[in-house]
């Protein structure tokens, strides 16, 4: 009898849990669409690491407006916020300017989680009257553009005199910076003036003139120099006005890499023309060796009808691509056929070359 009540009790219990479980599983079917994909988002949002925030505060100018003597320092700063959520976060920024160049990018640690705000600054100098803007751009943690901080420089003319009459003689300056490149750089230049001019300059690289001209300017105008050297090369640039008045940019450094340093060596064979009369007879076979740019020695050998001779060397001394013609002598003593190739040292070969020549008796002499 207790047995049998106790095996009644058990099937009651389980049925109960089985219906519990079908009503738990039917409430799941019954819910929207949408509220499954929230709980699936809710899910997937809590297992997702959290990004720090960052904002950029809109730079400002000390002194935002300047007005008198020339060259004037401004002076931009701007607050970045960063809310971190790691024990170390690392910042980099650039400052944007109105010209269109940019500053290097800069980097800074923050340590801790928690909001921190750091305040970053940049000065520039101006030798002539100019209005523009900088702005602040965060590139990470994450990307963020501050608004635009304005800014009007202007410079006080010249005191001279003319016949009594006073003259005042337009304010000009110069602002330069690099963009660097493959195997060149670009110098980017900017020139201002407080009134209508016809600026002449010309540009300096590492102490020597290297190219000048002449610009209408109203406000400002851009010019570029570029410096090909064909291998690498570090040093530094000025763009300076030379008239109206004399002034110069900063002075920016620039280090121009090139991918292949090794000059491209060419070599090429030519043969004389057919030789047909009296022998003996000297023939001469001429080559050209080729390099693209660079100084030094390049070591050759002639292959005289298959056979390598002595290595020789030629120099080159200049920049650029430069070439050297080298010559070979065959003496013939009768009639023959005679081949040439030039062989480079660690570098190419070229094809053969061939000369023939044919003897013949002077006219009137015996046969």
């Amino acid at each position: 009898m207790k047995s049998g009540l106790a095996r009644r009790l058990a099937a009651v219990r389980a049925g109960a849990v089985v219906l519990a479980t079908m009503a738990t599983v039917a409430a799941g079917l019954a819910a929207s669409p949408a509220a499954a994909d929230a709980s699936s988002q809710t899910a997937a949002s809590a297992v997702a690491a959290p990004r720090p925030s960052v904002s950029a505060g809109t730079p400002k100018a000390s002194p935002a407006g300047h007005r008198g003597a020339c060259p004037a320092t401004v002076t931009f700063s701007s607050k970045i916020k960063v809310r971190a959520v790691a024990g170390k976060t690392t910042v980099a920024y650039r400052w944007l300017r109105g010209d269109g160049s940019k500053s290097k990018v800069k980097t800074f640690t923050l340590r801790g989680a928690g909001t921190k705000s750091v305040t970053v600054k940049e000065s520039a100098t101006f030798r002539g009257s100019v209005k523009g803007w900088q702005a602040l751009q965060v590139l990470a943690p994450r990307a963020a553009t501050s608004g635009r901080g304005h800014f009007r420089v202007s410079c006080g003319g010249g005191d001279d005199r003319d016949g009594g009459k006073r003259v005042i003689r337009p304010g000009v300056g110069a602002r330069l910076w690099v963009d660097e490149g493959d195997c060149q750089a670009a110098l980017i230049g900017r020139i201002t003036a407080s009134g209508p001019s016809r600026v002449h300059y010309r540009w300096v690289v590492n102490g020597e003139v290297v190219d000048h001209g002449a610009v209408r300017v109203e406000g400002s105008r851009r010019v570029v120099h570029v410096i090909r050297p064909h291998e690498n090369l570090r040093g530094w640039a000025v763009l300076e006005v030379v008239d109206p008045v004399r002034t110069s940019s900063n002075r920016v450094g620039f280090t121009i890499w090139c991918r292949d340093e090794a000059p491209k060596v060419t070599a090429t064979v030519g043969a004389p023309d057919a030789y047909e009369g009296t022998c003996p007879v000297t023939r001469a076979f001429t080559g050209t060796i080729g390099v693209s740019h660079g100084r030094g020695t390049v070591k050759y050998r002639w292959i005289r009808d298959g056979v390598a001779g002595a290595w020789q060397e030629v120099s080159f001394g200049g920049h650029g691509p430069q070439t050297a013609v080298v010559s070979d002598s065959w003496s013939a003593t009768g009639s023959g056929t005679a081949r040439r190739a030039i062989e480079v040292l660690n570098g190419p070969a070229t094809g053969t070359a061939e000369a023939k020549v044919t003897c013949k008796a002077p006219a009137g002499s015996p046969a």
